[in-house]
């Protein structure tokens, strides 16, 4: 699926509310009922949402209300696109001030509701919400999103939970999706069942390394799903090091999502150095929650027992040097068969369900530990 922007008027006009700086794309403003979506499941066509890595042709393929009125595309000459107050990767929603509008964009258009009292409403996912019931009597509590139960707005059903972004003013934001794969194992086993050719996904493979591809995929100019799922694994730091960056929006608006290729452990630390301008006390801060949510989850009952695929760790922090990490997204959260636990930090072998979200999670605190070191030093 595409991403797509959604954009509700919630208050009165403001100075900067509407504005787009010069060359971007102009987006029309929508009410938050005529959004929609297909929501979050486990379902396996949702695997594939993040692959895109060429602006123009993310733009191309975005619902007809969201192009621009004369149907033009904008000039993309850089990885770096400066779009004010607006967001292209985060799964939460970004809320600038209280009377801006809502902007909304990731995986699945119209996921997402604004709601009053520092709260926003997220699509309804029967297995998020098993997840978030248990988490509000698990030790993780303070490190996941606060669950508010779920409502009914507009005909459709929502989890209701905690906005992360409303204490901070004008934050800079980076999505980490955790573990060495982000597909379930059943995702796996239901494409292998349907081995159909995709060329869909040959050209998203060709558009990220035109050399992947077998002789025999590139005769036929497509690859089977299970093939496209695992390839897309190993070109990012997934399988490097557990973990990766999804994206970063800095505090001016200017959003990255060119990450996919990003594996090495310099290359990941560089990353998080243009991220926090080699803020030691905000560095230190990201660090200090990191190591409290590493050894909670070593105490944790809902840990052990549930495999964790496609969870993020949602990095914030602001001008005024706030900065947390919270645990997001468990719609592909999984429990285990009674009696089953996870080690988190053992390589996966298909059948063996592990995640390898400990693995990453002690990378993740090695490179910034590395990097507030370096940063000292300097």
């Amino acid at each position: 699926s595409i991403p797509a922007v959604i954009v509700t008027d919630l208050g009165g006009p403001e100075e900067e509310a509407g504005t787009v700086p010069p060359g971007s794309l102009p987006v029309r403003k929508l009410s938050s009922s005529s959004a929609s979506s297909t929501g979050f499941s486990s379902s396996w066509e949702e695997s594939e949402e993040d692959i895109s890595s060429d602006p123009e042709r993310t733009l191309e393929q975005t619902p007809a209300f969201l192009q621009t009125l004369d149907q033009q595309k904008p000039r993309v000459s850089k990885s770096w696109r400066k779009i004010k107050n607006m967001v292209h990767w985060s799964p939460f929603v970004m809320s600038f001030k209280k009377k801006y509008p809502w902007i909304q964009l990731a995986g699945h258009a119209g996921s997402f509701k604004a709601a009053a009292n520092g709260r926003i409403l997220k699509k309804h996912c029967e297995s998020e919400q098993r997840c978030l019931n248990r988490l509000m009597n698990d030790v993780l509590k303070p490190y996941v999103p606060a669950y508010h139960g779920d409502v009914v707005k507009d005909g459709e059903r929502y989890n209701q939970m905690e906005d992360l972004l409303a204490e901070f003013d004008s934050p800079c934001v980076m999505d980490c999706k955790m573990g060495v794969r982000t597909y379930l194992e059943e995702e796996l086993i239901k494409a292998r069942k349907k081995p159909s050719l995709r060329k869909d996904m040959y050209q998203k493979m060709i558009e990220v390394d035109p050399d992947a591809p077998t002789e025999e995929e590139n005769a036929l100019r497509a690859v089977t799903k299970p093939r496209y799922m695992q390839w897309r694994e190993t070109i990012s730091s997934t399988a490097t090091l557990g973990f990766r960056i999804e994206g970063i929006k800095k505090e001016d608006g200017t959003v990255n999502r060119d990450f996919k290729k990003t594996r090495t452990k310099e290359q990941v630390m560089e990353a998080f150095r243009e991220f926090t301008r080699g803020n030691c006390k905000v560095l230190n801060s990201y660090l200090n929650r990191l190591k409290g949510i590493r050894a909670t989850l070593e105490t944790s009952p809902f840990f052990k027992c549930h495999e964790v695929i496609g969870s993020s760790l949602l990095f914030i922090h602001d001008k005024k040097e706030q900065a947390k990490v919270w645990m997001i997204d468990f719609g592909k959260t999984t429990p285990l068969p009674e009696g089953q636990v996870l080690q988190h930090n053992v390589p996966w072998v298909e059948g063996n369900r592990e995640d390898g979200y400990l693995w990453g999670l002690d990378n993740l605190i090695q490179i910034l530990t590395e990097l507030s070191q370096s940063e000292d030093l300097h």
